[in-house]
């Protein structure tokens, strides 16, 4: 019996020969797209498929030739899980006037705030604004009346704002990375502990003392944590206390964030009833469903 022999002239024998083991040489300036495009067409070539594989292969587009988006999660398989929440979807998911108890009435531009509030008397904005020598607690104050209070949103965001007499009401509807938001909420539930008193300084208002404690909320979403931040100084000369309400409310990659208070003090009901009435808004949304409705406010 004759024994058949390979085809040492088969077009597979360049393959072969490219697949054995060699030395590892690292060109001195490749650029990574083409590396990268390079490496795939190899792999596929020596995973012993037919030559209908490498021929196709060889037509498929490389991780270098995706858009970005594509190439960071091709390139990162266990990369946090992200959110497919739409613009569309984060505005329906906002809280509206009759979402909420008393008289408050919506702003049409609360991103100022941040930059310029005025209170009566009081410009908020510089109230707030100064440096703490521990960074947990400088990330706090930073994010106060600001749309970071869990970072920078990854992706879908919306804003709504509303003011009653001296306080105001910041609400915030947003998507993030979910290993990120998760952090973020660690970070919250911390700062009762490492912020429980602290000094802020500089921007003209002098020592301005802050407190944190922990604010209980309703049982709602997937993660929660509320504190109420009071900030004790001056403006003016004049003795000034800012006291807030911060909530954050996680269902998935996605969260409600709620800064409310003012020189009057924090409305813990007012805080509750957003976080009760805007939390199912979300879970809405989120199921593909049209919020309803809330025109009786808060029961």
């Amino acid at each position: 019996m004759t024994t058949s022999r390979p085809n040492l002239r088969s077009p597979r024998g360049a393959t072969a020969r490219a697949c054995a083991p060699r030395p590892a040489a690292r060109p001195a300036r490749a650029p990574a797209a083409v590396l990268v495009g390079g490496t795939l067409l190899l792999t596929v070539a020596c995973s012993g498929g037919d030559d209908r594989t490498v021929a196709e292969s060889e037509t498929a587009p490389t991780v270098a030739e995706r858009p970005l988006a594509a190439q960071a999660t091709a390139s990162t398989p266990s990369a946090s899980p992200t959110s497919d929440l739409t613009e569309t979807d984060a505005r329906n998911a906002l809280i509206t006037e009759s979402d909420i108890e008393d008289q408050w009435t919506q702003v049409k531009d609360p991103r100022s705030w941040r930059d310029s509030l005025l209170v009566g008397q009081v410009d908020v904005a510089a109230f707030l604004t100064g440096k703490s020598d521990a960074e947990a607690c400088q990330r706090l104050v930073n994010a106060l009346y600001d749309e970071t209070l869990l970072g920078s949103p990854s992706g879908a965001s919306a804003l709504t704002g509303f003011q009653e007499g001296d306080s105001r009401l910041l609400y915030q509807v947003a998507a993030y990375q979910k290993d990120d938001l998760d952090d973020s909420m660690t970070w919250l539930k911390s700062l009762p502990d490492t912020c429980d008193q602290f000094t802020l300084t500089g921007s003209g208002s002098g020592r301005r003392t802050v407190q944190v404690v922990e604010a209980s909320l309703p049982e709602e979403g997937d993660d929660r944590q509320g504190l109420t931040v009071t900030v004790k100084g001056t403006s003016g000369g004049d003795p000034v206390t800012l006291t807030l309400d911060v909530a954050a409310v996680r269902i998935g990659a996605d969260a409600i964030t709620v800064t409310n208070g003012g020189l009057d003090g924090a409305d813990h009901d007012t805080t509750r009833a957003a976080v009760e009435q805007g939390t199912p808004r979300l879970e809405d949304v989120l199921a593909g469903r049209t919020p309803q409705p809330t025109p009786s406010g808060v029961e």
